[in-house]
């Protein structure tokens, strides 16, 4: 079996998005699944990660050619709203041309159950669920560098952190509110400033929202801006404060919890999956009082060790043969 698993726009997208389809390619590695990263018609299966005009252009090409089409279902039009500057006049044409693009798909790969619910009210296309993962050697050693990544941003005492892009989606007022509610606890966010990673275009797509609310953060709360070693911020943290207000599955929450960081998450429906008070605390605007609770040490541990628990089911090796099944479904 052969794979044209192309990612359009590949050099532009950052964060979650690509790590996830890196991840992908490490799999077909792992299971020895040829493939290619170009559009390739001669393939056995087109496996599409994002659908811009070059796949949707090769989507219909393959359906005249009998070829399987599968569609990795990573947007939405409400996972694109408060993204950048225009995101949310964008998201609403946005949903009719996913609605286009999903329905040339023989199969749709779905991130989680959430996003599964979400992507039904589009098409009437056969889907199926599999977790984007991480993969934990990413994160090997993360302990190491605590002393060093605390020491660089000036940190003490409790520390809660979020990793991502700086996007309100992502709750970033939330974020810099609780932090001037918790003056005695410092905020992190770990991360690109800039919508899609850096440069003037970039700074270009960042809302005047967005500029203002980091501008006017309270002395405890900092925005580090893109960090190479990703293992310092999960070291660096006690507890991951990831207050999303709509996520499709949240990759940066998986590798903390996988690093023993107890999370606190906005009570939406992405993470059902979670059970309040044994894997994360959850809340649905008031973020300051679960964050007080794990002021307590022995809770965050508690948390913390029940999480790591829990992510072992979404590492990359354990996701892996979820893709022979995918594949073994449309050919």
């Amino acid at each position: 079996m052969r794979v044209s698993h192309y990612f359009e726009w590949e050099e532009q997208i950052t964060g979650g998005h690509a790590q996830s389809v890196r991840q992908q390619r490490q799999i077909l590695e792992r299971l020895g699944i040829d493939y290619t990263t170009e559009p390739d018609l001669t393939a056995d299966v087109l496996h599409l990660n994002n659908m811009g005009p070059k796949s949707v252009y090769y989507a219909r090409k393959a359906r005249q050619r009998d070829l399987p089409v599968v569609v990795h279902a990573h947007q939405t039009a409400e996972d694109f709203e408060e993204s950048f500057a225009f995101s949310n006049a964008l998201a609403r044409p946005l949903r009719p041309y996913l609605e286009y693009a999903y329905s040339l798909a023989d199969l749709l790969v779905c991130p989680s159950e959430h996003n599964r619910e979400v992507i039904e009210g589009y098409v009437d296309v056969p889907t199926v669920v599999v977790s984007n993962g991480f993969d934990p050697d990413r994160l090997t050693g993360f302990e190491s560098l605590r002393a060093e990544y605390r020491d660089r941003y000036d940190l003490d005492g409790l520390v809660a952190f979020m990793v991502g892009h700086v996007i309100e989606r992502k709750g970033l007022s939330a974020f810099v509110e609780t932090a001037r509610e918790m003056p005695d606890v410092e905020f992190v966010w770990f991360g690109y400033l800039d919508p899609t990673g850096g440069g003037a275009v970039d700074r270009l797509l960042r809302s005047r929202t967005t500029t203002k609310t980091v501008e006017n953060a309270p002395e405890n709360c900092t925005f580090t801006g893109y960090v190479e070693d990703i293992r310092g911020a999960f070291a660096a943290g006690d507890a991951f404060f990831f207050p999303t207000k709509n996520e499709n599955e949240g990759m940066a929450l998986l590798e903390a919890m996988a690093c023993g960081k107890p999370p606190v998450v906005r009570d939406i429906p992405t993470f059902e999956w979670l059970e309040e008070d044994t894997h994360c605390l959850k809340a649905e605007r008031d973020f300051a009082e679960p964050l007080d609770r794990l002021r307590d040490a022995d809770l965050r541990d508690r948390l913390g060790a029940n999480a790591a628990a829990k992510s072992e089911q979404f590492e990359v090796g354990n996701v892996a043969e979820r893709y022979e099944d995918v594949y073994g479904r449309v050919i």
